[in-house]
């Protein structure tokens, strides 16, 4: 968890106006640091840049195929930490490598805010942080005025403070591992988006108890999904008590034992010896390390709920939720209809 206290953490900031380099829209500079002389602008830009990441527990670092010291935006980061007067030069390079990755056509042009925080707390850890934030939308606002006793109403255009479009968060911890970076970014569902993460910032995840979880999670829900009704007769309830059974291991459970999950959500000598064969698979398959033991996140597993979904589709007519004991609910074939059934035994209806 990310957390900034207090207005005098905000040590600089300056701003600078990325545009479209495809479009020609052209790249501005502030000549020095914002002088923040209002307290209470300086709350509103603190919460604005801040807020977004607060539930965020999921961290990523900076990478570089043939050296991290050649990924440009870790090199200025690098030099603001190790001299705050390399600040506002290196905001003017951070801001460049922004320009020449600003290429895609649906690319907003927008206001680029470096920030070098004195004291930022993560993870119950106090250290300097640096903040790269860029607002791309604008909204409209009524502005509803006294005047000559009588109120008036006027529009303006202006930033959401509580829209973060783009952020990134990096932290002087980790240096030799490509830092501890949190990123935030609001439309990276469109694929012009991921020049954020991928192109400008050049970060991949950390492998920390989060991402194992994550990639963990994925490979039970895949097992049961996929692979166990390829070897094995079982019906969609069965499935569904897997899945359960594995989204209580992950919730109950403070470490992961890939043994002990094996044994006490699948039970049977040949699934579990399937499962053992599935995760050297996918571990080939998809280039992981997946530990056999590891510390599991409770923020991971809150986000991939929906993975374990307990929902039993009957043709378009109902949707059965099954939480619970699986002998209370048994299928058959009705031969007068040539149809499926299923029946549900319960003690009261609410």
């Amino acid at each position: 968890m990310i957390h900034v206290s207090d207005i005098k953490d905000l040590e600089r900031l300056t701003i600078h106006k990325v545009g479209n380099a495809t479009n020609e829209d052209p790249l501005v500079f502030s000549q020095q640091p914002l002088e923040l002389k209002d307290e209470t602008i300086g709350a509103l830009l603190l919460s604005y840049f801040i807020q977004p990441f607060t539930n965020n527990a999921e961290y990523f670092r900076f990478y570089h195929e043939a050296d991290i010291h050649l990924n440009e935006v870790y090199k200025y980061c690098s030099l603001i930490f190790e001299n705050p007067e390399n600040f506002q030069e290196q905001s003017v390079n951070i801001a460049k490598h922004l320009y020449k990755h600003s290429t895609h056509p649906k690319i907003k042009g927008g206001e680029l805010y470096i920030v070098h925080f004195s004291k930022c707390q993560v993870d119950g850890e106090e250290v300097e942080a640096i903040g790269i934030f860029k607002s791309e939308n604008r909204d409209t606002y009524l502005k509803v005025f006294l005047s000559n006793d009588n109120y008036e109403v006027n529009y303006d255009d202006g930033i959401n403070i509580n829209k973060l479009d783009k952020g990134c968060l990096v932290f002087n911890v980790e240096q030799e591992g490509g830092y501890k970076v949190s990123i935030v970014d609001s439309i990276s569902k469109q694929n012009e988006a991921v020049y954020w993460k991928d192109a400008f910032l050049q970060v991949q995840r950390r492998e920390d108890s989060y991402h194992q979880t994550e990639t963990m999670v994925s490979l039970c829900q895949q097992f049961i999904q996929k692979k166990l009704p390829e070897e094995f007769e079982m019906n969609r309830v069965d499935q569904i008590e897997l899945l359960n059974k594995s989204a209580a291991y992950f919730k109950e459970k403070e470490q992961f034992q890939a043994d002990e999950f094996a044994e006490e959500v699948l039970g049977h000598p040949d699934a579990v010896d399937a499962f053992r064969n599935y995760r050297d698979h996918f571990r080939d398959e998809y280039r992981l390390d997946v530990p056999d033991e590891f510390d599991i996140s409770t923020h991971a597993v809150k986000k991939q709920q929906r993975v374990f979904k307990s929902i039993l589709k009957l043709d378009k007519n109902f949707h059965v939720y099954i939480h619970g004991n699986r002998e209370m609910i048994e299928r058959g074939y009705d031969e007068e209809r040539s149809m499926n059934y299923y029946k549900l035994y319960f003690e009261e209806e609410k």
